[in-house]
């Protein structure tokens, strides 16, 4: 059943302009109406957002909200592609504005620069026909789920790690919403963003364009839309394949007993995340500053007292920056041996921990106090001595 409404009628520019969509079955004419008439809310404008906002609005869909409270980032244009040179420091939203303008400049774009809330979620969803999430973090994304599940609007949603991907549409009432085959999030550390494990650019393109054809199918009312199905996709090995995924009868949003005022989103269920999906950093823990480590380094090489300095990233950040004189082991080592190989670097003199930003120092460092080790906290991490230290250094 389509989702969105016939529009008015389409002018002989339009004609020519969606010539190839009126010519294909199942779009046609009442087809490319509807998509004019329709409304999508694109959660997102980076690696997913871009292919999803170029497609939707060259397909001619008449309003797309588009969510985002990010600046544009060099290393976003590597995968990014809504988004070119001349954008690095704009906001995405008003970068994504002006790309769509000068590809459909018939399509009307609302940004909405501001970070999504459980105040403001279900106001915005509720004026959409569809849903799109590329957000790259779990609190947005189970925030999206709960209310695009309370409200029973399709939720197209997609996900890459490295060169692995996920696409679905959850819709309560149909089939299984986010949360019924994904309940609770990762524990916090355990899955790298694309800032620390990588992204193959061209597999946001690959599954940005599928979710583009899911909201298409979804407004049109044609073919088989990916509700109750999970596709997967390797782009190492070139394979898609699906997993069947169902309803959960007891589902604390969409199931028969599900309590209408519980909080949407992780609001209030402990998990322990910062708004980017990353353990919340423990002021508790012994810390320093990039600064107060500069000073320390310089210290050491006058013979003051002796640390080590630990780098707790992945083996590919460090090929990208690392603070001189560091010593590398990996969280997953620390966890692994449970801060042995550490312990034995250090050797009963202090052990400064760094990360990228700080979440997988804090983990690292509560683990080696653990075990007796006296670690500190480098606040900020390797950006923060970029920034702070030496901005000669290359970010990521």
């Amino acid at each position: 059943m389509p989702l969105a409404p016939v529009g008015e009628e389409l002018s002989p520019t339009d004609r020519t302009r969606f010539a190839r969509h009126l010519l294909l079955p199942g779009v046609g004419d009442a087809g490319q109406r509807r998509l004019r008439a329709a409304r999508v809310l694109v959660v997102g404008a980076g690696g997913l957002g871009s292919p999803i906002l170029l497609y939707l609005a060259a397909a001619g869909v008449g309003r797309i909200t588009v969510v985002d409270d990010d600046s544009v980032d060099a290393t976003n244009l590597q995968r990014q592609v809504v988004h070119g040179t001349a954008d690095v420091g704009r906001p995405k939203v008003d970068s994504a504005v002006d790309a769509l303008a000068a590809l459909a400049p018939g399509v009307t774009v609302v940004p909405v620069s501001e970070r999504l809330t459980g105040a403001t979620v279900l106001d915005l969803v509720a004026d959409h026909d569809v849903v799109v999430d590329g957000a790259d973090n779990f609190p947005t994304r189970y925030l999206v789920g709960d209310a695009c599940a309370r409200l029973g609007v399709p939720h197209v949603w997609g996900s890459v790690y490295q060169h692995d991907a996920q696409v679905s549409v959850w819709w309560a009432g149909e089939g299984p919403c986010y949360r019924c085959v994904f309940p609770n999030p990762p524990p916090p550390g355990s899955v790298p963003s694309c800032s620390t494990g990588g992204v193959l650019g061209a597999s946001c393109g690959a599954v940005g364009s599928v979710m583009a054809e899911e909201v298409v199918k979804l407004l049109v009312g044609v073919g088989e839309p990916l509700v109750g199905r999970l596709l997967l996709h390797d782009a190492w090995r070139q394979e898609w394949s699906t997993l069947p995924v169902a309803a959960d009868p007891g589902c604390v949003v969409c199931g028969a007993g599900a309590d209408p005022r519980r909080p949407l989103g992780l609001e209030g269920e402990g998990h322990g995340m910062d708004e980017n999906g990353s353990a919340a950093a423990e002021s508790t823990l012994p810390s320093i500053s990039v600064s107060g480590l500069a000073r320390r380094l310089a210290d050491r090489a006058e013979g003051g007292d002796d640390f080590v300095l630990v780098d707790v990233r992945e083996p590919g950040e460090r090929e990208v920056v690392t603070i001189p004189g560091s010593f590398a082991v990996p969280l997953g080592q620390v966890r692994q041996d449970e801060g042995a190989s550490v312990a034995k670097a250090a050797d009963g003199i202090p052990a400064l921990v760094y990360c990228k930003s700080g979440a997988r120092s804090v983990e690292a460092v509560r683990l080696l106090r653990s075990r007796g080790v006296d670690a500190v906290d480098v606040t900020g991490g390797v950006l923060a001595w970029i920034d702070e230290v030496d901005p000669s250094l290359p970010a990521y």
